[in-house]
Formats: C-alpha cells, structure tokens, sequence
C-alpha cells in the first residue's frame, strides 16, 4: 500500500527492524546493567522516527550512540548520568549546526577517509556479530542460513522470520513465564543535573564527537546521496541540526542518546526499507513497545538468543562496508588504509585523525 511518498509493504517492514541488529543489543545493555526504564526509551525512538520518516520522506537512520553507549553500560552509569549526556549532545550538536563548523568538517575531511571509516565500522560489526554468534554457532549458522535464503522474499522477509524465531526459542526454552504480561505504562519525567552533563561530557561524549561526525553526519550523508541521488537537501549540516533537536528534548522523557548512523542506513536499506514508510513504521512498533510491552522487554531481552542478533549483524557490517569502494590510486589508498587500521586496532578517533594527516601529508608530498 502506498499513501502519498510513503509505501507501506512487508519490504518496508522487514526494513524497519533492518537496524536493530545494532539497537537491541545497546538498549539491552541500557535496560539490563544501567536500569532506564525501556517505556522512555522506546517511546521517544518511536516518535522520533515518525517524525523523521514523515519529513524527510526515506527511512533515515536512527540509533543509540554507540560510544557512550557502550562507556555507560561497561561503566555502569546512573540514568540520569545517561540522560545528561543525551543533553550534552543536543547543546553541542546545536553549536556545530549553528556555527557551520560541521561544513567545515566535511570541507576538510577526504573521500578516503569517510571510505574508511565505513570498512572500519563494517570491520567492527563483523567482528561484534562473531561475538553474538559464538554465543549458539548452530542457531546463530541457521539463522544466516534464513537470511541468505529470504532476504530478497516479497512474502517472508528474512529479518521477520528470524526474530520470530527468536521470540519462538525463548518460548520453547520455557523463559516466557517469567516475563511480566503485557500492561499500559507511558514514560515518566526525567532530569539530571548540571554536574552531570559537564561529568557525561568529560566521560565519554568528547569520545564520541569523532564517530558522531564520520559515522553519522559525513558517512550518513554520502550514502543518501549514493542510495537517493535527488535528495541533495539531506545534507551534512541538517543532520547535526536534526541531532541537536533530537538529543535537546528526549532525556526529559526517559531517551538515550540518538543520532543517525550508517550502519543502520545499510541496514534499512539492505532489508528492504526504501521510503519514509519504513521509518513510520518502525516508530509505530517501538511506541507499542515502550507503552503497551515496556513491563515485558526486559525480561525478553534478557532471554532473546544473541545468536541471532548476530546474525543480522553480519549482512549489516558486510553492507556497511560496501561504502569503503572507490579510487584505487596511491594518493587515495595510503590515507584509507591509514585511517582504517587505527580506527579498528585503536579507536574512531584515532582513525579519524591518522587518517587525515596522512592524505595532507600526501598532497603536501605531490606538490
């Protein structure tokens, strides 16, 4: 069905949750080790993604920061440590999207780099899907299986059929009868102090300004203007703008922070998304989910086989790193293979700076 710009299809479907392969993990995390409750979080993912798909019309990405992400569940971070980051983010993505410095960003950021921040970002979620499969090498190989078989189906989508396995695993193994029925619950209010957003700063959303910029603003743009040639208006400098907004509001109302992301772009887009119709409805899934199945996810997250998260993960990264092709030449080769290796071996940052040096240093070479 096709209302207006919008396509609603089991394609647009199985595309929405082309993503969560990265989100699930990350939101389990959030909900199982730091104790924010998953009703805020899925909420405002949902509205959010309405948003998003009704204005721009594509099923723009969206996903946690993967960086403080990653510092608050290792760390253990308080909720309201969480959502003073979340803040952080949107007054520092407000500033770069006022100021213009994210344009510069991309003025002096090389083809070659964003190219190999893709392969490194591909690399990493490979390697993270390995983790998730070795967890049930036999489930997680037969859920490969299914989405090497059905990917492409129009009537069984393989992302579909894969998760509904999941839910069925967690039935058979007899987990359902600790999980809490469903029930209304909306999210309450939440707030955080001053302390804490220059301490979530100092912590671990410095950390992230590097991945931010090449993995969800530069990488981000230059694929949606690869996948969607006619929609030049999706441009960096909206993107952190669209950041800002997001991260300024959400930690009022239980969110984490967000921004969009290529891998879940590839995601999408791989499974089938290719309207705003996938975004809208992936909002509508999480908003029943953070208001009718809130109570149920947790114990639900806790029992769903890692296996098979894994297993998406392993077309998402493979995808993702399809953005790494481009020029061959030596000028181009020397500043993506230097940006890669740090990146993968070190962190995002250190790719990101390596890589920079080396193309300058390059071109200074030629002249």
């Amino acid at each position: 069905m096709r209302i207006g710009a919008h396509n609603f299809s089991l394609q647009e479907l199985a595309g929405s949750v082309g993503g969560w392969g990265i989100l699930l993990p990350l939101v389990m995390g959030y909900v199982a080790v730091c104790g924010l409750n998953p009703s805020g979080i899925f909420v405002t993912f949902g509205l959010v993604n309405i948003i998003l798909g009704l204005y721009y019309r594509l099923p723009l990405p969206l996903e946690p920061m993967k960086v403080i992400a990653v510092l608050a569940i290792a760390q253990a971070w308080s909720p309201s440590l969480i959502y003073a980051s979340a803040f952080a983010m949107g007054i520092l993505w407000l500033f770069f999207a006022a100021t213009g410095m994210i344009v510069w960003f991309r003025k002096v950021t090389p083809n070659a780099v964003v190219r190999g921040i893709g392969l490194a970002l591909g690399i990493m979620l490979f390697l993270q899907a390995l983790k998730m499969l070795s967890s049930d090498w036999i489930l997680g190989g037969a859920a490969v299986a299914v989405l090497l078989l059905s990917v492409k189906s129009r009537y069984a989508p393989g992302t579909l059929l894969i998760i509904g396995f999941g839910l069925l695993m967690v039935y058979l193994r007899g987990n359902f009868a600790a999980i809490s029925p469903p029930a209304w619950q909306m999210p309450a209010l939440t707030f955080f102090s001053l302390a804490e957003v220059w301490d979530s700063l100092l912590r671990g959303g410095l950390a992230q300004i590097p991945l931010t910029v090449t993995n969800a603003i530069i990488l981000t743009a230059t694929m949606i203007r690869t996948y969607w040639p006619g929609r030049a208006d999706i441009h960096e400098q909206k993107l952190a703008l669209n950041h800002g907004i997001i991260n300024s509001i959400v930690p009022f109302f239980g969110g984490i922070p967000l921004c969009h992301g290529a891998g879940s772009l590839a995601g999408k887009r791989f499974f089938g998304a290719r309207t705003g119709g996938g975004s809208i409805i992936e909002g509508l899934i999480q908003l029943v989910m953070g208001i009718y199945l809130a109570g149920s996810l947790v114990g639900i997250f806790h029992h769903f086989p890692l296996a098979i998260l894994g297993a998406m993960l392993v077309f998402i990264s493979f995808e993702l790193a399809k953005s790494a092709r481009g020029p061959c030449s030596v000028q181009e080769t020397i500043p993506f293979l230097v940006t890669v290796i740090p990146a993968v071996f070190i962190n995002m940052a250190a790719g990101f700076a390596a890589g920079l040096l080396a193309h300058y240093l390059c071109r200074q070479y030629r002249k």
